[in-house]
């Protein structure tokens, strides 16, 4: 069961809306590859604007996968696709926050 999760918000600079997306399609196998993030989505809302949100069951698996590729490859190319440089948030797991971020998404998206 996920107890941890972060949230990160991020806009894209103008005309890098598409590479911005790829590169975090991209994401989606190197973050497979760790057994401990149990959840994660990379989520677009609008032209510019896009979330990563990903739950973890313990502080150990969070600490990985911030030490592992997928969040070292966003530090590095952060300058270039985004507008201001990730911030990362964390917060326990709070499932009323979850199911509301889940239902958000499923409104937009619709």
């Amino acid at each position: 069961m996920a107890k941890l999760a972060l949230y990160v918000p991020l806009e894209a600079k103008a005309g890098r809306e598409e590479e911005a997306a790829e590169f975090l399609r991209s994401a989606l196998p190197l973050v497979e590859d760790e057994p401990g993030t149990t959840t994660w989505y990379a989520v677009r809302f609008d032209h510019n604007t896009f979330t990563i949100f990903d739950a973890f069951p313990d502080e150990a698996a969070r600490d990985a996968h911030l030490a592992g590729k997928v969040a070292v490859a966003l530090i590095q190319r952060a300058p270039d696709l985004f507008v201001d440089p990730p911030e990362i948030q964390t917060s326990p797991f709070d499932r009323v926050r979850v199911r509301y971020l889940v239902a958000s998404l499923i409104v937009h998206l619709q």
